[in-house]
């Protein structure tokens, strides 16, 4: 097993220009990565056949641009793009992880993705149609869930982030989609509804159906600065 310095492996026959002759499992795709990327895929890292679902859900044309939040290493991002004609972002506040995801995409080609390094409470939701969240504050609360102690993690940031996400969210266009897999899904506001799931119920699709309510958009007002889609990549 090489270390995070050593050579990764090289790209396998099932990627060809950004394309997929097949889906890899999570073993090949982990490939892309170093040691320790990929000794936390079991826990930290979506599948790669939830990953195919989700983005299965939120893509509805090449015109549908996809906000992964928190999307670590960027492997939700590769997928989706691999398999759907959506264009995708992933924001993370953690430089290495942001590294280890564009040198992943450059590796193997895969166009149509973007990594931000940025605060999820710097990104401005209007830039976006559709949203991936694998549970990205629970580490938050659960300390034997951290993923590295590259940035800090504190209880009062797990009710920020959700309150700020709910806002976000109930601000939206109705017809807004979005897939949340495990977690309690409090960053969902009830002006959308959970129209499939799957998974045992942990990976869920929800669509802005209602206009969000007036305390739902108030609550925890964090100002954006700055153009509003004028993201820091780095």
């Amino acid at each position: 097993m090489p270390t995070d310095s050593a050579p990764l492996d090289a790209p396998t026959p099932y990627w060809s220009d950004g394309k997929l002759s097949r889906l890899p499992d999570d073993a090949e795709f982990d490939r892309a990565f170093p040691d320790s990327v990929r000794e936390s895929s079991a826990l930290h890292w979506t599948s790669v056949e939830v990953c195919r679902q989700a983005a299965a859900w939120l893509v509805t044309g090449p015109e549908t641009r996809v906000l992964d939040v928190g999307c670590g290493p960027g492997k939700f991002c590769a997928i989706g793009a691999l398999t759907t004609p959506g264009q995708f972002t992933g924001v993370e506040q953690r430089r290495l992880l942001c590294r280890n995801a564009r040198e992943m995409l450059g590796r193997y080609g895969i166009r149509r993705v973007q990594i931000m390094h940025a605060n999820i409470t710097e990104v401005s939701f209007n830039c976006f149609d559709a949203f991936y969240l694998f549970n990205p504050f629970e580490e938050n609360l659960s300390p034997s869930l951290k993923i590295d102690d590259e940035v800090k993690v504190r209880f009062e940031l797990y009710d920020r982030y959700i309150n700020y996400v709910r806002r976000e969210l109930s601000k939206l266009r109705l017809g807004t989609r979005v897939v949340t897999y495990w977690g309690d899904c409090d960053e969902i506001p009830s002006c959308y509804d959970c129209v499939d799931e799957t998974y045992d119920g942990e990976l869920r699709f929800w669509i802005k159906r209602r206009a969000g309510t007036t305390v739902e958009i108030a609550r925890e007002a964090i100002s954006i600065t700055g153009n509003e889609c004028d993201f820091p990549i780095d």
